[in-house]
């Protein structure tokens, strides 16, 4: 319980300047796109299939200001990926909807094939679990640590751990990065 404190703690203050917008033309896109989300589904966000191209499409529910989101979204782009962003003011709306654990948050929430990808998630891994096809509901990095995708800061690169979950809230590691 005082690691869940914690955690919210930490990273209150950096998913709220991540959250954070004031333009309004943001603002009605933003409203639009919680609207149209309420109206399909009230269980979880779309998810993404695979186009025709065969790229792997994924849909990232981000903030329109939180600068590292943006850099992971280009992340995926070189790595392959055709992504959808979708710019929104509360991006804990998705992660309730999608059933993410606390512990498991981080600044954006993207759906592929299914599965969740929980912040920043090297596409490497995304890419290892689409072609390996886990009985699992998806990946996260939980938090936000340096060295990242999306993440960087020079040469600095924290250790972290990119994680599985599964819809019984089992979480294993994925893979480590030391």
């Amino acid at each position: 319980m005082k690691l869940h404190i914690y955690l919210v703690a930490a990273l209150l203050p950096i998913l709220t300047a991540c959250g954070s917008s004031s333009s309004a033309t943001t603002e009605k896109t933003v409203t639009k796109t919680a609207a149209t989300a309420s109206s399909t589904t009230s269980a979880k966000p779309a998810t993404s299939s695979t186009k025709t191209s065969g790229k792997p499409v994924i849909t990232v529910y981000k903030s329109p200001s939180c600068s590292c989101c943006h850099r992971w979204v280009d992340h995926l782009k070189a790595n392959g990926f055709n992504v959808k962003a979708v710019d929104v003011e509360d991006v804990n709306i998705y992660k309730q909807k999608a059933g993410i654990a606390p512990k498991l948050a981080s600044c954006h929430t993207a759906f592929v094939n299914g599965y969740i990808v929980e912040g920043h998630v090297p596409a490497s891994e995304i890419k290892q679990m689409l072609a390996e096809k886990p009985a699992i509901k998806g990946i996260s990095v939980p938090a936000m640590p340096v060295g990242t995708p999306g993440m960087e800061m020079g040469g600095r690169k924290d250790p972290y751990d990119v994680v599985s979950f599964d819809k019984d809230g089992k979480v294993k590691v994925y893979k480590s990065y030391r």
